[in-house]
């Protein structure tokens, strides 16, 4: 995945604030089972909104430097991290362009 790479939420999850937490709950089946919830913190939240309004890699870095004052090599490197981890969970794919 590169900077200039975009995501999308691959629809079967919402970003849901419960009781100070976020967390992305399933909307179809397994919204009993509890390892079908995905917590974020608040660096992953700001991720999330980042793949929900389509931004770039490279924009989503930016916010994430901006918001937490983080050095341009760790933000990309995590953010990078994450992003990878949410696409093997199958919780976000390739935006269609």
């Amino acid at each position: 995945m590169d900077l200039d790479t975009v995501l999308m939420p691959n629809g079967d999850f919402v970003f849901r604030d419960i009781g100070g937490e976020t967390i992305l709950v399933p909307v179809r089946a397994g919204v009993s089972e509890l390892d079908s919830l995905f917590a974020l913190n608040e660096v992953g939240a700001v991720v999330w909104k980042g793949v929900e309004a389509r931004s770039s890699v490279q924009e989503i870095v930016s916010v994430v430097r901006a918001e937490f004052e983080i050095e341009p090599a760790v933000a990309e490197k995590d953010v990078l991290e994450f992003l990878d981890v949410l696409v093997e969970r199958n919780l976000i794919r390739h935006a269609e362009v």
